[in-house]
């Protein structure tokens, strides 16, 4: 399972996830969010090897490629609607999806955006919008079927990620501002406790697959 902890900001934070065996890590490059960085000081956060994510919503393709440059990030997480053909500017494999299941009429409308952007990704990310703490229907997406891995976001933490990791069965999940001790101050308590529950949650799964194997 993927975990992924967006709205980074200081080193403190990114050291507390790094520890905790954290594997994404995200930066907001948007002027409207309380946790928005520059790519220099995006630059200056040592990751420990934890993938470095950016995440951009109006900015043109020219300065997404000046801030991966200069902040060093491993994928682009297209937040702001942009076109498959904006995405085209970018590495398919480096490129995180994002879109917002509330946005469509119908399953059959998301999943036909699923498909239309394969080509240009490498993995999706459903939310309810971007550091709003709201939950997606989770129900509503299982047995969603996806041609790349996806994270699940969206009001995630500690006390509801097992549930949500029940219900659709993500492949990785993206925490933010419930992880906070305040917007876009990160509390190391909550990211522990986030994290173990993931963690939690998969050693049981496996368990049961272990018992069910045995049978």
């Amino acid at each position: 399972m993927r975990i992924k902890i967006c709205g980074m900001s200081d080193q403190r934070a990114v050291d507390a996830a790094a520890r905790l065996g954290v594997e994404f890590c995200g930066f907001v490059f948007h002027a409207g969010s309380p946790r928005n960085i520059t790519a220099l000081q995006a630059a200056a956060l040592d990751t420990h090897g934890m993938k470095r994510v950016g995440v951009f919503v109006r900015q043109s393709a020219e300065e997404i490629r000046d801030i991966v440059r200069l902040a060093r990030l491993d994928y682009v997480q297209l937040h702001g609607g942009q076109s498959a053909e904006f995405a085209r500017a970018f590495a398919a494999d480096c490129v995180i999806r994002v879109l917002w299941p509330a946005k469509y009429d119908s399953r059959e409308a998301l999943l036909a955006d699923i498909a239309a952007f394969a080509g240009t990704c490498g993995m999706y990310l459903l939310d309810a919008g971007m550091g709003s703490g709201r939950e997606l229907d989770w129900e509503a997406l299982r047995g969603l079927g996806f041609p790349h891995p996806w994270f699940l976001s969206g009001g995630l933490g500690p006390l509801n990620v097992a549930r949500a990791l029940a219900v659709c069965s993500p492949d990785g999940v993206d925490f933010n501002s419930r992880l906070e001790a305040s917007p876009g101050v990160k509390d190391e308590a909550l990211m522990a406790r986030a994290v173990e529950a993931v963690r939690t949650w998969e050693h049981a799964r496996g368990r049961r697959g272990s018992e069910g194997d045995g049978q």
